[in-house]
């Protein structure tokens, strides 16, 4: 890892094992940028790369002798209005009126290591040799505005990281009413655009679309990152796919409001950019204040899409998830929630609680309705005091029972919320967002706690740390079950209504914080409806989230695959669910369902009393299963190797780090007859170790990878006395194990 820093025509050349970013200052004091991609030597000057020429109707500084009108140069944190027509990444509304800014070079610091961002979530060194960090100040004159611009280069992997602060040295106040965290211009615009969208139930799909000029955009509105859409995206050479060619991901750490886009240029110029959405978006600097914008993470290979998800993996595995749960396995869990609802009561409870002790589980999870009146999702939602007609002895007590039994205790929250049928909305209506004089949208019964409140937040993290505090409880799953709507506090000032949003994440970001310094033995899972924020920002805080409300084992094919492109496995909370599955009452077999929920953190969803005596000896093997295999299926290395969105047929992979064992999921949706022969092409293996497959024999990595693992079955041609026939919903683990033998042959 390198940082050249070229003082005489400023150019700053971040560099590592793989990447290069090179910037220039330009003749009129803007920051351009001049090279983003693979790793090339470092030089003088890289002034070749900055072309201008003449073109009609295009602006040029009065002064400009090299004919750089900045609507055709690359810059580093653009602002419209002085001859760049394309979106600005910043802009400010001054006392006079004017949106016009013009930011030029001041000077840079370099800094070992990576700095703090305060409030906000981000990834982390834990020595200064692993990154180092680049600040470039820039200045408006004017205006009396400054930028700080943030890069860290980590010193392994095509890792850069981006963010911006924006102070007011001025004598006057401003509005800050666009602040991007990140903007890179690329030369053309020859991407396959792939974001992440979907709704309830069917979360983080993938879909691709060709750059093309004008603007490729997502967005959420909703207050949080939202089901809709994912604050991660890929653009990709046509002709890469999982295993070559050049890819970027774009992976922004937050969890509220964002806008991410891609803008083409009529040069073929494209504009990426991501930050938080400046729609509804405002921010009062008076003098001297500053505002910091959330991190932006950017991954680039040169080997595939894989590639750059193993990277990004590794990446938010060590250096995002912090806390004592960072480097362990995750503990198998049930919970109540599909087995009951809210029909449950403690001798239920601990019935349920037993039988999973006898499957193999490990942590049994109180789920929805254990406090106040919280006898349906209409009521009850703020009144975080334990409910003692359905547990006499409170939290504490039914705790104190389910330890007995050799499980630790886990339980569900939502302190987001409040229903207007609780004591908390009684006693402090105007403790939830709203707007003076209109009526509020209900969403599930309930409202939005105004956490841009410090004394909301400290309410309800009085409640939640005084349970904590009192019973044996171990982890912690959150809830958020609606969007955003009347987005307005009462406590707020007509002109800091803008703020609003962005610091309800700041409070949701605080309250996480404060639980896991007080109580960092606590494992955290986020969940909101499910996936509706799946992202980045949340991994900083619990080290797993809630992948979908959808439990369908073929439906989480999809899902889980779709989520694996930025996020790891260990993050997505994967359950065996009851059937029929209570979202689309399809009926997939026991196995199916343990095989997909393998991959990911893994626990179930039912009550196993309800199973016959042979089911439950299959869950406490499939639970042996997992917890032999954990530090694998959640740490290892994990290759997609066939999609679920593409056919009929699915397959992926998890390799150890030492190449020595690995584990392969092959699926099918629904039974065909006559089929062709199938194989499956695995990858990362040891081409020259040899592997053991039980029932088939000992393979050479490279027959594996090359020529590939045979997968067919029944379904390849007639079905006979001998050859049983294959059924719908189908799944197949391999386990490969690396034998004593190797390979010795030459390889040219």
């Amino acid at each position: 890892m390198s940082v050249f820093i070229h003082e005489s025509h400023p150019t700053f050349h971040l560099q590592n094992d793989e990447i290069s970013y090179v910037m220039r200052v330009l003749p009129d004091g803007q920051l351009g940028q001049l090279y983003f991609g693979s790793r090339i030597h470092d030089r003088e000057t890289f002034d070749y790369l900055l072309e201008g020429a003449m073109r009609s109707h295009s602006a040029y500084p009065e002064d400009d002798q090299d004919l750089l009108s900045q609507e055709h140069v690359k810059l580093e944190y653009p602002s419209f209005g002085t001859g760049d027509y394309r979106q600005g990444a910043i802009e400010i509304l001054q006392p006079n009126g004017s949106r016009v800014s013009n930011f030029k070079y001041q000077g840079y610091d370099l800094l070992p290591g990576k700095p703090v961002l305060e409030g906000l979530p981000a990834t982390y060194t834990e020595s200064d040799d692993e990154a180092e960090t680049l600040v470039i100040h820039l200045n408006d004159s004017v205006s009396g505005a400054a930028i700080d611009l943030l890069y860290t280069i980590f010193a392994r992997g095509g890792i850069l990281t981006r963010s911006a602060k924006i102070t007011n040295n001025g004598s006057e106040s401003f509005l800050l009413e666009r602040a991007m965290s990140f903007c890179l211009d690329l030369p053309d615009c020859r991407y396959d655009w792939i974001q992440f969208s979907g709704s309830w139930a069917r979360e983080r799909f993938p879909v691709k679309r060709r750059l093309d000029i004008g603007t490729t955009e997502i967005e959420s509105l909703r207050g949080h990152s939202s089901h809709q859409q994912n604050p991660f995206v890929i653009l990709k050479r046509p002709e890469a796919d999982e295993f070559s060619g050049e890819v970027i991901g774009l992976s922004f750490v937050y969890s509220g409001n964002f806008r991410t886009s891609a803008q083409v240029d009529p040069y073929g110029v494209t504009r990426l950019m991501t930050g938080i959405n400046p729609t509804w978006f405002s921010w009062k600097l008076e003098s001297g204040q500053s505002f910091q914008t959330p991190e932006a993470v950017m991954v680039y290979s040169r080997d595939g899409m894989n590639g750059m998800s193993q990277t990004l993996h590794n990446l938010y595995r060590t250096r995002l998830v912090r806390g004592e749960w960072r480097d362990q396995v995750c503990p198998i869990l049930i919970n109540n929630w599909e087995a009951t609802y809210f029909d449950f009561n403690e001798e239920k409870l601990l019935h349920i609680a037993e039988k999973a002790k006898e499957c193999g589980v490990e942590l049994f999870v109180l789920d929805d309705g254990w406090f106040g009146a919280r006898r349906n999702d209409r009521a009850g939602l703020g009144d975080w005091v334990p409910c003692t007609d359905l547990l006499p002895e409170g939290i504490v007590g039914l705790a104190d029972k389910i330890t007995a039994l050799g499980l630790r205790f886990g339980l569900w929250i939502e302190p987001e919320m409040v229903n207007p049928d609780s004591d908390l909305y009684r006693a402090h209506p105007d403790w939830c967002l709203h707007v003076p004089g209109r009526p509020s949208s209900l969403c599930r019964g309930q409202l939005v706690l105004d956490f841009s409140r410090p004394e909301v937040v400290d309410y309800i993290h009085a409640m939640i740390a005084k349970i904590l505090r009192e019973a044996k409880i171990s982890y912690i799953k959150w809830d958020m079950n609606r969007s955003i709507t009347e987005c307005y506090s009462a406590a707020a000032s007509p002109d800091h209504q803008g703020e609003i949003f962005h610091r309800q994440i700041l409070g949701v970001y605080d309250l996480y914080e404060r639980l896991l310094q007080e109580f960092p033995h606590v494992l955290l899972e986020s969940c909101a409806g499910g996936g509706g924020r799946f992202d980045a920002g949340m991994l900083y805080y619990a080290p797993q989230a809630w992948t979908s409300d959808d439990t369908d084992a073929m439906e989480r094919l999809r899902i889980q695959y779709g989520t694996s492109y930025g996020y790891p496995l260990s993050s997505m909370g994967s359950h065996v669910s009851a059937v029929p599955n209570h979202q689309l009452n399809r009926t997939t077999p026991l196995k199916t369902r343990a095989e997909v929920a393998y991959f990911g953190s893994y626990g179930y969803e039912l009550d196993l009393n309800r199973l016959s005596a042979q089911e439950q000896e299959e869950v406490s093997r499939y639970s042996q299963f997992m917890k032999d295999h954990r530090q694998l299926l959640q740490y290892g290395t994990f290759y997609r190797l066939q999609s679920p969105f593409e056919g009929n047929e699915a397959a992926w992979m998890v390799a150890s780090e030492d190449l020595s064992e690995a584990i392969v999921g092959f699926y099918r949706t629904l039974s065909t007859v006559n089929q062709h022969f199938s194989r499956v092409y695995l990858k990362g293996l040891d081409p020259d170790a040899c592997y053991h497959i039980d029932g088939m024999g000992d393979f050479y990595g490279d027959e594996l990878m090359n020529a590939g693992l045979v997968v067919s079955d029944g379904t390849s041609g007639k079905v006979g006395e001998d050859i049983l026939p294959a059924s719908d919903f189908f799944s197949r683990l391999f386990i490969l194990r690396r034998c004593g033998c190797k390979n010795t042959e030459s390889r040219d």
